[in-house]
């Protein structure tokens, strides 16, 4: 019900690393900045997928709490664990295949460069 908090706040964090690259010309420095942008897709992507597959499975609502958990009590404690044994590692797995995949595309961009360079 709350998993995809985690994410979305990474999101949001990576969002704003990625504008204050852009704003202070950073991007070129080091290979994870120039893929940052791919973070940020995986991110908000997967945590608009999960936002709507919660709404539609009733676990969010348009009307305060907003999260069903909180209606009973003990809600909160619930949501948070959720956070930390669903949410956080979906994030970790995310940023650790992120990472993968821009190693992997700085190496094939290094191998395709004509050797004098």
């Amino acid at each position: 019900m709350s998993c995809f908090v985690v994410p979305l706040a990474q999101a949001v964090v990576t969002s704003a690393i990625r504008k204050s690259n852009e704003k202070n010309n950073r991007s070129d420095h080091s290979a994870f900045a120039r893929h940052l942008p791919a973070l940020e897709k995986m991110l908000w992507g997967g945590s608009v997928m999960l936002v709507v597959d919660h709404i539609i499975n009733g676990e969010l609502t348009w009307r305060f709490p907003f999260f069903t958990a909180l209606e009973n009590a003990g809600g909160g404690a619930v949501m948070l664990r959720e956070m930390l044994t669903v949410g956080l590692p979906m994030s970790v797995v995310l940023t650790l295949v992120w990472i993968g995949y821009a190693l992997v595309k700085e190496h094939r961009s290094k191998n395709l460069l004509p050797s004098d360079f």
